[in-house]
C-alpha cells in the first residue's frame, strides 16, 4: 500500500478527486460516496457507544446491588458467620465483605401488596459491599437500626404501593412449616425509614432492607445469616476469588456454597456481547455499501479520463502505476469519510444523552423506559478500540472497493483510447 503515496502516483490521483467543469456529474458521486461513508461510520460508531454505556450501566448498577462474590452453605444458613467473614476477608482482592440475610416476603399497604426481596443487613458492613445507600432519593438510612422495625423500599415500590417516607407498611412472611402445619404467615408492622432510586425496574419495585436483627427476629433464625458478601477490588477477578474460596476453605466448612456475579448473570451479558457483534456486523453493511458505490464512481472517472490514461501510458507509466492513481482516489475518497464520520460519531456518541433528553422534552415523551429496559437514563461509552475496528474496516472496505476500476484503467490501450481525439 505505500506505493499507492510515490510522489508522481498519489499527485496525478489527488489531481482527479479534484472537480474539474466537464466532470461536476463525477464529483457530485464522489461527494455522495463520501457522505455514505461518514453517515454510515457515524452510525456505527454512536450505536456501538450507546450499547457500550448500556453494558457498562447495567454492569455497574447490578454490581452495586449484588455481591460480587457469595459465601454461604448449602443451606442457605450460617451458624456464625464472624469467623466466616473474616476467614474470606485474607484473601487477595477481597476489598469488603458483609453478612446478609435474604427472604422473600410479601409487603402491603391498604388494598396494595407486592411480593419482595427482603434484605436483612447491617448498615455499617453493606455500606462497604453495596451502593444502595449511596442512592437514597427520601428518607434517612440511618433509621435502620436494630429494633426500630424500619425498612427502606425502591422508590418504584413505593409507586405501587402509595406510600412515603414515614407511612406504616404490613410485612408478611410465610412460616417455614406453614404449607405442613398450616400455619398462618407473621405479619410485621413497618414505618418506611428512606426510599431509594437505582433507576433499575427490577431492583427499585423488588429489593427492600431492615436491620438484621429484625430479619433474625421475623424468621425466627437466632444469630443465623443467609452468608456473607463479598465486594472485591478487580470485578473480573471474581471467578478466581470464587474457586480460591472452594479451594481453600472447604476443608472447614463442609457444605460450603460459593457463588460469584459472572454465574448469576452470565446470560445476560453474553446476550449484551452477542447483540454488540451482530449489530456491528450489521450496521459495517451500510458502509460496504456506501464503500462499494466507489465501484461506479471510479468506473465513470475511468471513463472520463481514458484520455488522460493513454497519454500518461504513452509517456512511459506502466499499468500498474495506472492502477496505483485510482487507487489513490478511492482510497482518498474512502480515509476523507472515514474521518468526517469518526469525528461527528464520537462528537454525537459522548452528547447522545443530551440530545435525547431534549428530544424527549420536544416531543413530550420517554424512550427509555425502565418497564422494558432496566434502565431509564440512555448512557453511551466510546471504546478506542472499537473505533480503531470500524476505521480499519472503513479504509479496508474502500481500499478492496477501488480494485476493480483500477484494474480496468489499467488495461486501457493508448491506441483505442486516442483514436478520436
Amino acid at each position: 500500500m505505500s506505493n499507492l503515496f510515490q510522489p508522481l502516483v498519489a499527485s496525478i490521483g489527488l489531481r482527479y478527486t479534484q472537480s474539474r467543469r466537464k466532470s461536476h456529474f463525477i464529483s457530485f458521486i464522489s461527494l455522495a460516496s463520501i457522505i455514505g461513508i461518514a453517515i454510515g461510520v457515524l452510525v456505527l460508531i454512536t450505536v456501538l457507544s450507546v450499547m457500550n454505556g448500556f453494558e457498562t450501566a447495567m454492569r455497574d448498577r447490578i454490581l452495586g446491588m449484588l455481591a460480587h462474590v457469595t459465601v454461604s452453605e448449602n443451606d442457605a444458613l450460617v451458624d456464625d458467620w464472624k469467623p466466616m467473614l473474616e476467614d474470606v476477608k485474607r484473601f487477595q482482592h477481597v476489598k469488603a465483605a458483609a453478612p446478609f440475610i435474604e427472604k422473600p416476603v410479601m409487603l402491603n399497604h391498604g388494598d396494595e401488596a407486592r411480593g419482595v426481596m427482603l434484605q436483612g443487613v447491617l448498615p455499617d458492613y453493606e455500606s462497604q459491599v453495596a451502593d444502595v445507600f449511596k442512592h437514597i432519593k427520601k428518607g434517612d438510612a440511618n433509621t435502620l437500626k436494630a429494633g426500630s422495625h424500619h425498612i427502606i423500599i425502591g422508590s418504584k415500590l413505593a409507586e405501587d404501593l402509595k406510600v412515603d417516607v414515614g407511612d406504616k407498611v404490613t410485612l408478611i412472611s410465610p412460616s417455614g412449616d406453614a404449607l405442613e402445619n398450616g400455619e398462618l404467615p407473621s405479619l410485621e408492622r413497618f414505618t418506611i425509614g428512606a426510599i431509594f432510586r437505582i433507576d433499575m425496574q427490577n431492583y427499585d419495585s423488588a429489593f427492600v432492607y431492615v436491620h438484621q436483627a429484625d430479619a433474625q427476629e421475623i424468621f425466627d433464625m437466632g444469630s443465623r445469616v443467609t452468608g456473607v458478601r463479598l465486594k472485591l477490588d478487580d470485578v473480573y477477578q471474581a471467578p478466581t476469588v470464587d474457586t480460591e474460596i472452594m479451594n481453600r476453605m472447604g476443608l472447614n466448612y463442609p457444605d460450603l456454597w460459593v457463588n460469584n456475579w459472572t454465574r448469576q448473570n452470565e446470560n445476560f451479558f453474553k446476550a449484551i456481547q452477542m447483540q454488540k457483534s451482530v449489530m456491528f456486523i450489521i450496521l459495517l453493511l451500510i458502509v460496504a455499501v456506501a464503500a462499494f458505490n466507489l465501484v461506479s464512481t471510479l468506473v465513470m472517472v475511468v471513463t472520463d479520463k481514458e484520455s488522460d490514461i493513454a497519454i500518461l501510458r504513452t509517456l512511459g507509466m506502466s499499468p500498474a502505476k495506472v492502477m496505483q492513481v485510482f487507487m489513490v482516489q478511492g482510497t482518498l475518497i474512502g480515509i476523507i469519510g472515514t474521518v468526517i464520520g469518526v469525528g461527528l460519531g464520537i462528537l454525537l456518541a459522548m452528547n447522545v444523552g443530551t440530545l435525547v433528553g431534549w428530544l424527549e422534552v420536544l416531543f413530550d415523551t420517554h424512550f427509555i423506559s425502565g418497564d422494558v429496559y432496566f434502565i431509564s437514563e440512555l448512557e453511551s461509552k466510546v471504546n478506542p478500540r472499537d473505533v480503531i475496528l470500524i476505521i480499519s474496516a472503513s479504509i479496508i472496505l474502500s481500499l478492496i472497493a477501488t480494485i476493480y476500476p483500477a484494474w480496468r484503467a489499467s488495461k486501457v490501450q493508448p491506441a483505442e483510447a486516442l483514436r478520436y481525439e
